[in-house]
C-alpha cells in the first residue's frame, strides 16, 4: 500500500532518522531512490520499521474527547498495520476510502490516520446520515466502539462548508440527549451486544425475536421493568443512528414487555424507592459525621446544600465554585444545566442562611475555608485519612469532581454511620427529603414546585413520603 508522506523538517535529518528503523529491503530501495519525495509513498508504504511509530488519530472524537493527534498505538511497525488499527477504533473497514493514512517526519517520526465522511445526497436528503458508517454486520466490539465514539462526537469547526455544516446539524442533534441518557444508552448497547455475542446472534440489524429474548433474560436477572424500557429505547436509538430498520416496535417485542409489567406487578414487585433524608434525619446524620477530619467537612457541606437546595446527586457533582455567590440572605447556586432545564438556559437556586448549626451557607464557606479551594469543582475526593490539621500541601484533595455515584455512596456511609439503613438512602433521599420537609411544613404546592424544578406538578408524586394515610386523608376532621 501507498502511505502519504510529509516532511516537516530538513529532509536530511529527518530521512536520516528513519532510515535507521527501516529493514534491510527498505534501506537498500532509499538508497537508491535517494530524497525523491514522489518515490516515498510507495516505497515507506512496504516498509516495517523497528522500533515502530507511534499512531495518531485526528478529524473525528471518540467518547467525548477530542482526537486530533490523540495517540491510539504505540510501536506499530507498519503501514498496513497502523491503517487496520485506526479503522478498528473508528468502527470502518480497513479499505474505507474516507480513511486516510499519512507517516509524518519530524525528528520523532508517526502515523497519523484522519476520518472525514463521505456524504451522499441520498444520506443528506433524508437528514440522518450517523456521524461515522453504519458499523453494520460488524463484531460487536466495533458497533460499540462505534456507537460511543458517535455519541461523543464534537461538534466541528466552522469552515464554510456543506460537508461540515452537515457535520455539525449531526454533532448537535446527538447534544440533544442528556449525559444521563447518553450514559444508559452506552451501557444498555453494552449489554445488548454482550448477549448477543454470547448466543452468536446478529448485534446490528437485530431481529426482533431476539430482542425480546433479550429483555426477557434480563427480566430473569432482576432487571426492572424501567431498566429494561431505558434497554430497549438503546436499542432503538442504536439503530436509528446506524441508519437501519428500527425493530423494536415490533409487536412481539411491545408484547414481552406488557407481559413483564403485568408479571412484576402481579408478583408484588415495586420500584424501589429512596428513604427521603427529612430535616430530622439529616440532623442525625449529621451530628454523627466526624468535623476533624476533610471529608466530614465535605460531607457535612454536600448533604445541607443538597438539602436545602433539592439538588439531585449529578447536580450536586456539578457545583463549580464560579456557579455560586454570597449574598446577604445566603447563596445562589447557579446551574448552566440540570435536568429539569430543558433548554438549558440555565438555573438560579437559593440557599438561605438558617438560625441554627445545620446552615448550608456556613458549611460551605467552612468547607471552602478549610479545603483551600479557589476554583474548579467544590466537591472533590478527599483521602480517607485526611485531618483539617494535615491539609497543608495540596495532596489530600484531588482535582476532579465527585461523580454522581460517589456522592449517592457518601450518602449511604453518612447514614449507615448515624445508626440508619444505609442501603435504604441514595442519590434521591436528599431532594425527596427536602419536598416531604416542605410539604410536613405546609409549604404552598407552587413553592415544593420551584424548589424541586420540576415542570408539572405531578413529578412532585415521586418525591413526596406520605406519612399515616389515615391522618393524611382529605376527609379525615
Amino acid at each position: 500500500m501507498q502511505v502519504e508522506v510529509v516532511v516537516h523538517d530538513r529532509k536530511d535529518r529527518v530521512f536520516a532518522a528513519l532510515f535507521k528503523r527501516c529493514d534491510r529491503t527498505t534501506q537498500h530501495r532509499l538508497s537508491v531512490a535517494g530524497l525523491a519525495i514522489d518515490t516515498l509513498p510507495g516505497i515507506l508504504g512496504a516498509a516495517r520499521l523497528s522500533p515502530g511509530l507511534e499512531l495518531r488519530l485526528s478529524g473525528i472524537s471518540l467518547s467525548g474527547n477530542k482526537t486530533d493527534d490523540l495517540v491510539i498505538a504505540h510501536d506499530v511497525p507498519y503501514a498496513a498495520r497502523a491503517r487496520a488499527l485506526a479503522a478498528e477504533r473508528i468502527g470502518v473497514a480497513p479499505d474505507d476510502p474516507s480513511l486516510t493514512l499519512a507517516l509524518h517526519l519530524s525528528s520523532v517520526p508517526y502515523f497519523l490516520a484522519r476520518y472525514r465522511q463521505a456524504h451522499s445526497d441520498t444520506i443528506a436528503q433524508s437528514g440522518t446520515s450517523p456521524p461515522l458508517p453504519s458499523p453494520a454486520g460488524q463484531t460487536p466490539g466495533v458497533i460499540i466502539r462505534w456507537f460511543d465514539a458517535s455519541l461523543g462526537r464534537a461538534v466541528p469547526q466552522r469552515d464554510g462548508s456543506l460537508e461540515t455544516a452537515r457535520d455539525s446539524a449531526s454533532a448537535y442533534a446527538l447534544q440533544a440527549k442528556a449525559d444521563n441518557t447518553r450514559k444508559a444508552y452506552r451501557a444498555g448497547v453494552r449489554a445488548w451486544c454482550a448477549w448477543a455475542d454470547r448466543h452468536a446472534l446478529p448485534c446490528l440489524p437485530a431481529r426482533s425475536a431476539d430482542i425480546a429474548a433479550f429483555l426477557a433474560d434480563e427480566r430473569g436477572r432482576g432487571l426492572a421493568p424501567s431498566t429494561l424500557e431505558l434497554r430497549r429505547a438503546a436499542i432503538t436509538y442504536l439503530h436509528r443512528l446506524a441508519g437501519c430498520a428500527v425493530p423494536t416496535a415490533d409487536a412481539a417485542i411491545g408484547e414481552t414487555m406488557t407481559g413483564i409489567r403485568r408479571t412484576a406487578a402481579r408478583d408484588g414487585f415495586t420500584p424501589r424507592r429512596k428513604a427521603a433524608a427529612t430535616q430530622d434525619v439529616l440532623a442525625t446524620i449529621i451530628n454523627a459525621i466526624d468535623l476533624s477530619k476533610l471529608s466530614g467537612m465535605r460531607d457535612r457541606a454536600l448533604l445541607l446544600m443538597g438539602f436545602y437546595g433539592a439538588f439531585r446527586r449529578s447536580e450536586l457533582a456539578s457545583i463549580d465554585i464560579r456557579h455560586v455567590t454570597l449574598v446577604s440572605k445566603g447563596l445562589l447556586v447557579t446551574l448552566p444545566q440540570s435536568k429539569g432545564d430543558r433548554q438549558s438556559k440555565g438555573v438560579e437556586i437559593a440557599l438561605p442562611y438558617t438560625q441554627d448549626q445545620y446552615c448550608p451557607v456556613k458549611a460551605y464557606g467552612a468547607w471552602l475555608a478549610v479545603s483551600e479551594i479557589q476554583a474548579g469543582p467544590v466537591f472533590r475526593r478527599v483521602r480517607k485519612e485526611s485531618t483539617a490539621a494535615s491539609h497543608g500541601n495540596g495532596r489530600a484533595i484531588g482535582q476532579q469532581p465527585l461523580t454522581d455515584r460517589s456522592i449517592a455512596r457518601i450518602i449511604q456511609s453518612r447514614a449507615s454511620a448515624a445508626g440508619l439503613d444505609g442501603k435504604s438512602f441514595g442519590g434521591h433521599s436528599l431532594k425527596r427529603g427536602a419536598l416531604t420537609t416542605g410539604m410536613d411544613a405546609g409549604a404552598h404546592p407552587v413553592k415544593l414546585k420551584r424548589l424541586a424544578r420540576h415542570a408539572t406538578y405531578a413529578a412532585l408524586d415521586d418525591y413526596l413520603e406520605l406519612g399515616d394515610p389515615f391522618e393524611e386523608h382529605a376527609l379525615n376532621r
